[in-house]
């Protein structure tokens, strides 16, 4: 029987290891970029899209609050068993 089978024949599966920090901290870059096109380019902070901006910014804050739960320990499955 294969290294990692039980007896039963099911596979014991693992969690994946993830750079979860790096993972939101590139979001965060790619929010804050957005933001800044959004901003720059007349066409896409006026009329209908007058909201894009604000959603930039909604993103941003929510992956700033993200940030924070995983960098505290309480998000990610390190300790998870």
């Amino acid at each position: 029987m294969p290294e990692g089978m039980p007896e039963g024949g099911v596979e014991v599966l693992r969690a994946m290891q993830v750079p979860t920090q790096r993972i939101i901290a590139i979001g965060l870059v790619l929010w804050a970029v957005a933001l800044v096109v959004t901003l720059l380019v007349p066409a896409l902070h006026e009329g209908e899209r007058s909201w894009w901006p604000w959603g930039c910014v909604a993103g941003f804050v929510l992956g700033t609050i993200g940030f924070a739960y995983v960098r505290r320990g309480r998000g990610n499955a390190h300790d998870a068993g």
